[in-house]
C-alpha cells in the first residue's frame, strides 16, 4: 500500500517487529501500522499480545484473509468484529484461490459480514487501488457471538453460503507439498535444504568480499585512512581511537581496531555481505513457501531440546556470522528461547571464517582432528541445550505457521523485503558494534585488558595442556577468532593442542561484534548468564579434551 516507504521498529520492551508507513489518500494522511502476522488475539504469544494492542490502538483495521482459507482465517475475522472498529477485509492471494478452483461470492460475504470486502493480490498489486480508494468507506462489523464455540458454527454457516469449489487435478506442486512434509523424505529434503544454504551463504559472502567490499575498501578507502593517518601522526590518542594501531607499519583492516578501520570494515566488509546473502536465500526460501515445511520438519527434534522450530534460522544464519544469527532470534516468540538459541550460536556455532581457518589449520593431520573439533562442539551444543532446556524457565510456545503453497516469488516483493532487513541490520547492528570497538580500544589504551591475559594465562594454559602464547591469542579471540585462528600456526603446536585450541576459541567468549548485539538483542542480565556459560563450559570441555586427547 505504501511501496517501499516503510520502516521497521520493535515493539517498546520487546524485539517483535512492526512495520509503519503514511500514505495520502484523498487529501487525508494515513498512517499503516503492519502488525506481528498472527491468527489468533488470545495473547498467548507475544506477537498475539503485540497485534492486540496495535488493534485496540487503531482507528480502522484492515483484516488480510487468506481466499484459500477462508474457513480457518474467519475465526480472527471474528475476533477483530468483536473490537466493533470499523474494518475492511482484504481477500488476499486471490489467484492461488482461483488455481484451487475456490469460488468466493464477495458481495455476499460483505453482507454476511457487515463490511466492505476487497479481493487483493499483494505480490502483484491486484486490488490495491480498490482497496486504498475504500478507506473511507470502512464499517463496523455487525456484531458476532460471544459464545466462541457458537462461533465456529456461524463461520460454518458463512462458508456454505459465501463458498464453492471446483476440482482441480493435483499437478507437481502439490506433489512436492505433500513429499517435504513427511517424515523420511521431509527429513532428507530439509537436510539438503541447510546444506545447500550453509554451501551458498559463504559462496556468495566469501564472493561479495573478494569482488566487491575488499577491493572497494583497499582501492578508494584506504588511500583517504592513510593521508589522515599521517595528519594524526601527532596526536596518539585520537590515531588510535579513530585509526588505531599499525601493523607493520601500515593500516591493516581486521587488526587495527580503530572506529574508522576495523569499526566500519568488519561489520560492512565482513559482517554485511554474508548477511546479504543469508537474507536474500531467506526471502527466496519464504516466498517459495518452504521455509515453514523445514521449520515443521525440525520442530519435533528441536522441541526436546527446549526450542522453536524457527530456531533452525538464526542456527543457519550463524553458520556465515554468528552476529546475524543472534539477531535472527527474533523470530523466536519467547525471551528464552531468544537467550538460549543466542548463547548455543556463540557456543557452538563458529562462523564461516573461523570454519575455513579451523580446515586449513588442521587438515595437514587429516580428518581426525577436524571431525573431534566439529563433533565436540556438536555434543557441546545438544548438552548445553538440554541443561538450558530445564534450567532457563518459561513457556515454550508450540509451532503454529501456516503451510503457504508453493509459487514462483515475485522479484519486487524478494528485493522489497531484502532491502528492509538490511537496512534494519545498517541501522540496529553498525552503531552498536562502533560503540564496542570504541570501548575495546579504550580497554587497550589503559592496558586493561593486556593486564587481564597476562593474569590468567598461568592458571588456564596448565588445565588446557597449551602454551601460555596460545592462552593469549585465544582471550585475544575476543577480536577476532579467525584471525587468532590464524596466530595459532606460528607457535607449532601438536595436533592435540590445537584441537584444544580450536574448540576452546570456538566456545569462549563471543567475538567483540556479537558480544555487542547480543547486549543489544537480550540487555546486560542475559549477557553475563550467557558469557558464564561459555567462559565455564569452554574451561571445562577444554581440559577433558586435554585430558581424554
Amino acid at each position: 500500500m505504501s511501496g517501499v516507504y516503510a520502516f521497521s521498529s520493535n515493539y517498546p520492551g520487546t524485539t517483535v517487529d512492526f512495520l509503519k508507513s503514511r500514505v495520502k489518500k484523498n487529501g487525508e494522511w494515513y498512517e499503516l501500522i503492519d502488525a506481528p502476522g498472527t491468527y489468533s488475539l488470545k495473547e498467548e504469544a507475544e506477537a498475539e499480545r503485540i497485534a492486540a494492542r496495535l488493534v485496540e490502538e487503531a482507528d480502522l483495521v484492515i483484516n488480510v484473509v487468506d481466499a484459500t482459507n477462508l474457513e480457518r482465517n474467519l475465526y480472527l475475522t471474528f475476533e477483530l468484529a468483536e473490537k466493533q472498529k470499523p474494518m475492511i477485509v482484504a481477500l488476499n492471494m486471490w489467484d492461488e484461490a482461483k488455481k484451487k478452483g475456490v469460488e468466493i461470492d464477495v458481495k455476499a460475504l460483505s453482507v454476511l459480514l457487515g463490511v466492505p470486502v476487497i479481493p487483493i493480490v499483494a505480490t502483484t498489486g491486484e486490488g490495491i487501488k480498490e482497496l486504498m480508494d475504500i478507506l473511507p468507506a470502512a464499517r463496523v462489523p455487525r456484531p458476532v457471538s460471544p459464545d466462541h464455540e457458537r462461533r465456529w458454527e456461524e463461520i460454518g454457516e458463512i462458508i456454505e453460503r459465501v463458498q464453492r469449489f471446483s476440482y482441480r487435478r493435483p499437478g507437481w506442486r502439490e506433489f512436492l507439498q505433500k513429499i517435504t512434509v513427511l517424515p523420511v523424505s521431509g527429513t532428507l529434503i530439509g537436510l539438503g535444504v541447510i546444506a545447500g544454504m550453509f554451501f551458498l551463504v559463504r559462496a556468495i559472502g566469501e564472493g561479495i568480499i573478494a569482488y566487491i567490499t575488499e577491493p572497494l575498501f583497499n582501492s578508494l578507502y584506504l588511500p583517504l585512512l592513510e593521508k589522515l593517518s599521517a595528519v594524526l601522526s601527532g596526536h596518539p590518542f585520537w590515531h588510535s581511537v579513530l585509526i588505531g594501531k599499525l601493523i607493520d607499519g601500515q593500516i591493516d583492516f581486521e587488526l587495527s581496531f580503530g572506529l574508522l578501520t576495523s569499526g566500519l570494515y568488519i561489520p560492512l566488509g565482513v559482517v554485511f555481505p554474508y548477511i546479504l546473502a543469508f537474507y536474500f536465500l531467506l526471502s527466496l526460501l519464504e516466498d517459495v513457501g518452504y521455509l515453514p515445511r523445514l521449520a515443521v520438519i525440525l520442530d519435533g527434534f528441536l522441541h526436546r531440546l527446549g526450542l522453536h522450530g524457527y530456531s533452525v534460522i538464526p542456527a543457519l544464519l550463524g553458520l556465515g556470522c554468528n552476529v546475524p544469527g543472534v539477531m535472527a532470534t527474533r523470530v523466536l516468540e519467547s525471551e528464552q528461547e531468544r537467550f538460549i538459541m543466542a548463547t548455543l550460536i556463540s557456543i557452538a556455532v563458529p562462523c564461516s571464517a573461523q570454519q575455513a581457518l579451523i580446515v586449513g589449520v588442521l587438515a595437514s593431520y587429516g580428518v581426525a582432528p577436524i571431525l573431534i573439533v566439529y563433533g565436540t562442539l556438536a555434543l557441546v551444543g545438544l548438552t548445553v541445550a538440554l541443561l538450558l532446556k530445564y534450567l532457563v524457565p518459561g513457556a515454550r510456545p508450540a509451532l503454529i505457521c501456516e503451510m503457504p503453497p508453493y509459487r514462483l516469488p515475485f522479484p519486487s516483493a524478494l528485493f522489497s523485503k531484502l532491502w528492509i532487513r538490511l537496512r534494519g541490520f545498517l541501522i540496529d547492528a553498525l552503531p552498536v558494534m562502533l560503540v564496542g570497538i570504541a570501548g575495546l580500544n579504550l580497554l587497550f589504551l589503559t592496558n586493561l585488558f593486556p593486564l587481564f591475559a597476562q593474569v590468567v594465562s598461568p592458571w588456564l594454559a596448565r588445565a588446557l595442556g597449551l602454551p601460555r602464547e596460545a592462552i593469549l591469542i585465544i582471550i585475544m579471540g575476543f577480536l577476532r577468532k579467525d584471525m587468532a585462528m590464524g596466530m595459532l600456526l606460528p607457535l607449532g603446536l601438536s595436533a592435540k593442542q590445537l584441537v584444544i585450541s580450536s574448540v576452546v576459541l570456538s566456545m569462549f567468549f563471543p567475538c567483540i561484534a556479537t558480544f555487542v548485539v547480543f547486549l543489544k538483542e537480550l540487555g546486560w542480565k542475559r549477557l553475563l548468564q550467557g558469557a558464564l556459560i561459555m567462559l565455564v563450559s569452554s574451561f571445562i570441555v577444554g581440559s577433558l579434551l586435554n585430558f581424554i586427547l
